[in-house]
C-alpha cells in the first residue's frame, strides 16, 4: 500500500462520522455490545487502543459486528501493526510516526492515521504522502487555536484531533476547515461500560454523531 492510498483510505474512514470513539476496553465480553451501541448511535468508525491485555481480542470481536469499521490505536511498533492486522483491524492510529511504523503499515496494507503535534511533523508526513493526520495530544498542544494556526499554511493537510476532546469543545475543532473528524473517549465512559448501560452509550453516540462539521 502506498502512502497516498493509505491516506485516502484513512480519509474515507474519518469522513464516516464527526467523532471516532477512542476505546480502552478491559473485558472482551463488553466488545460486541459496546460496538453495537456506538454503531447504532451513528459512530461506525471505532478505534480500540492497544492499552489493555484484551485489546486484540476486543478488535477481533468488534470486527465481527455489522456496519462497523474497527481500527487499532496506540500503534507504536511493527509488531503492533502485524498483530492488529491479524486481529481484524481495518485501519491504524499512532500517537506519532516513525519510519519503521510507517513501513510496517504500508507492508501490511493497514491504512494509517499518523500522529503529529507540530507543523514540522505534519510537513514531514506530507512529504511522505500522508495528508490525513491525527493531531495529538490536541488539548495539551494548544487546542483548536493551535490547530487553526498550524493548519492555516497547510490547507492540503486534514486532521483528526484527539486527546482532551469532549462534547463541550468538539465543535471548536470540527468548525476548522482542516478538521474532518475528532477522536473522543467520552462516548464510552468507563462507568457506563462496566454497568452495561448500552442504551446510555448509544444516546451519547447519537449526540456526538449530530455534531456539525
Amino acid at each position: 500500500m502506498t502512502a497516498k492510498a493509505a491516506a485516502a483510505h484513512a480519509r474515507e474512514i474519518c469522513e464516516l462520522a464527526p467523532i471516532v470513539p477512542v476505546l480502552v476496553v478491559d473485558d472482551v465480553s463488553h466488545a460486541r455490545p459496546l460496538a453495537e451501541a456506538l454503531i447504532a448511535g451513528g459512530l461506525p468508525a471505532l478505534e480500540v487502543t492497544l492499552r489493555t491485555p484484551a485489546a486484540l481480542e476486543v478488535i477481533a470481536a468488534m470486527a465481527a459486528v455489522p456496519g462497523g469499521v474497527v481500527g487499532a490505536g496506540t500503534l507504536v511498533t511493527p509488531d503492533d501493526v502485524r498483530n492488529a492486522k491479524e486481529a481484524g483491524a481495518k485501519f491504524g492510529v499512532s500517537p506519532g510516526a516513525t519510519d519503521a511504523l510507517i513501513a510496517a503499515c504500508e507492508a501490511e496494507e493497514l491504512p494509517l492515521l499518523p500522529g503529529a503535534a507540530t507543523a514540522t511533523e505534519a510537513m514531514a508526513l506530507l512529504a511522505r504522502g500522508y495528508d490525513m493526520l491525527k493531531f495529538f495530544p490536541a488539548e495539551a498542544s494548544g487546542g483548536a487555536p493551535a490547530l487553526k494556526a498550524i493548519g492555516a499554511p497547510l490547507p492540503q493537510i486534514s486532521f483528526c484531533p484527539t486527546g482532551g476532546v469532549s462534547l463541550e469543545n468538539a465543535e471548536s475543532y470540527l468548525s476548522l476547515p482542516t478538521v474532518i473528524c475528532a477522536g473522543g473517549s467520552w462516548v464510552a465512559p468507563k462507568d457506563k461500560v462496566l454497568a452495561g448501560d448500552w442504551a446510555g452509550i448509544e444516546a451519547l453516540a447519537r449526540d456526538a454523531a449530530a455534531l456539525p462539521r
